[in-house]
């Protein structure tokens, strides 16, 4: 059995811990709020990009279309780009994107196509490293960035499209953590290329609908393609932001309730030492002085 001296450290050492897993989830819940606003500033433009490229796909066929548009018209070579949190301490977070990857990349395997693998945080990093280091072709680390801006976006994006423009893929994913709530976030997969063309954002009909593009629907599309590449992966690289410190802050939560709880039963057991200890001494005290 501990000591009183031992049992007394350990509580101290719990109280400290649980002062920093305390100071750790206020700090996650004042940046929570600035990501959880920024994510969702960014989701308009986005949509409103996706729409207007939806406009103009409709009115562009044949060998016109932009290859980011239409593809390579190939499934063989497949490029994953996996985009998690570059810190721990946020409970399941990582892990969840890195599992849903994994089914996909396995099913890719299975099925005999070439799969190269893009690392986006060093948690991803670590965790994919073990199995298929031979497979990543780039990691990013974005820890130094305090912000997610498009020029944080760009350089991934500028991999893509150079893996792309030199025939090494076909088909690219991206694996990220939709935020959809404090408590809810889903990781998801987003095809960014070919891109996919809402059929919900179609021109309307009507004379309201009725454009004239100057230059042509595929040179516009040529410069939008790229520019809602990078737009796609900052939307994401948003999300992921709110949701690791919405996970990151409910984990805080359970590990300071935790340390509550064992301080606790830490503390109960503490008193019951010291009073066995004081009754002890007094008996021997008693049996003593009936001795004399």
């Amino acid at each position: 059995m501990a000591s009183l001296k031992e049992m007394r450290n350990r509580i101290s050492s719990v109280k400290a811990t649980q002062k920093i897993t305390k100071a750790m989830q206020m700090v996650a819940a004042a940046k929570l709020r600035r990501s959880q606003d920024a994510a969702e500033a960014a989701r308009p433009y986005a949509r409103r990009l996706a729409s207007v490229i939806a406009n103009l796909a409709a009115g562009v066929s044949g060998d016109g279309a932009p290859a980011l548009l239409t593809g390579t018209g190939r499934d063989d070579r497949h490029l994953v780009i996996v985009a998690a949190a570059d810190r721990g301490l946020a409970g399941g977070f990582t892990s969840s994107i890195v599992r849903a990857a994994r089914l996909h990349i396995d099913g890719l395997i299975a099925q005999g196509k070439d799969v190269k693998i893009v690392c986006v945080g060093k948690k991803s990093t670590v965790q994919l490293r073990r199995l298929y280091a031979d497979r990543i072709v780039e990691n990013f680390d974005l820890s130094a960035y305090r912000q997610f801006t498009l020029s944080v976006a760009q350089p991934i994006a500028d991999v893509v499209t150079r893996l792309y423009e030199a025939g090494d893929i076909d088909v690219v994913t991206l694996f990220y953590s939709r935020f959809k709530s404090v408590v809810t976030q889903t990781p998801t997969a987003l095809q960014l290329i070919p891109a996919v063309v809402d059929g919900s954002a179609a021109p309307a009909t009507g004379a309201s609908a009725v454009y004239e593009y100057e230059p042509s629907e595929e040179a516009i599309l040529e410069t939008l393609l790229p520019r809602n590449l990078t737009v796609q992966i900052l939307s994401a690289l948003l999300d992921n932001m709110a949701g690791f410190y919405a996970s990151q802050m409910t984990a805080m939560d359970n590990a300071t309730r935790n340390a509550g709880d064992m301080i606790k039963r830490y503390t109960l057991e503490y008193n019951r030492s010291r009073q066995a200890q004081i009754t002890k001494e007094l008996i021997e005290i008693i049996s003593g002085a009936e001795a004399v």
